[in-house]
């Protein structure tokens, strides 16, 4: 008798395996095992599972300083942070999204305020918005720039791609597909909006992100709107 399919050769194949690589760690790639013993801050609503002696706790109203708190207000709730303390395993997800795994060392980068998954301690992060005066956007956009050494998890629908920015060659983004970007980029927000745009005759590709110096940019091939257009 067979034993495929069978719950013996199912748990076998899907039960938790320790790679011993560390705080962060994968399972499968949409999934973030997380080694705690301190503390990491994650992304509210990321914790599908955990073991062990771990507390939660949802980042204190003026726990980051009162210019963060200002920032975050005029983010909404896209940028909302839980503390994982004490020891044990935490299992973090983020609707089934893929998981990439950034050791930085001494380095900086931007990710989508919504494509972060959690973060070490040791990293420093501030929030940064991206708007236009001409209020083409209802709300703007917003990202969070991540400096120091330490891990971070970020998300992506699908898999990632990385493109170089080099200097006299600039690289243009949808912003709905754009999830991290090197931390000397700066993105322009470029517009292309015509009449046409506004009665429904338009590309769909009225707003851009223009990057232009050396560093790379990732998109994914998904476009995750996270910020609303003006009515047509």
């Amino acid at each position: 008798m067979t034993n495929r399919y069978s719950v013996k050769e199912f748990v076998a194949k899907t039960t938790q395996t320790n790679k011993n690589e560390g705080l962060f760690e994968m399972e499968g790639d949409r999934m973030l095992e997380v080694h705690l013993n301190g503390s990491v801050w994650t992304k509210m609503g990321s914790m599908v599972a955990y073991m062990g002696n771990v507390g939660f706790k949802r980042e204190g109203v003026l726990e980051h300083g009162l210019g963060k708190l200002l920032k975050k207000a005029l983010t909404g709730e896209g940028m909302q942070l839980t503390k994982a303390e004490g020891q044990g395993l935490v299992y973090l997800a983020d609707q089934g999204k893929k998981v990439s795994i950034l050791h930085l060392q001494n380095e900086s980068i931007y990710v989508n305020g919504n494509d972060l998954l959690a973060f070490e301690q040791s990293i420093q992060w501030d929030i940064k918005l991206l708007k236009k005066i001409s209020g083409i956007l209802a709300g703007g956009l917003f990202n969070v720039r991540l400096e120091g050494t330490g891990m971070v998890a970020i998300t992506s629908h699908y898999n990632p791609l990385t493109l170089a920015v080099r200097q006299g060659y600039p690289v243009f983004t949808d912003p709905n597909a754009t999830i991290a970007w090197s931390g000397n980029l700066y993105p322009e927000l470029k517009t292309d909006i015509s009449l046409g745009t506004f009665f429904g005759r338009g590309s769909g590709e009225s707003l851009q992100m223009a990057f232009n110096g050396d560093g790379f940019v990732v998109i994914q091939p998904f476009e995750e709107v996270t910020f609303q257009q003006p009515t047509r």
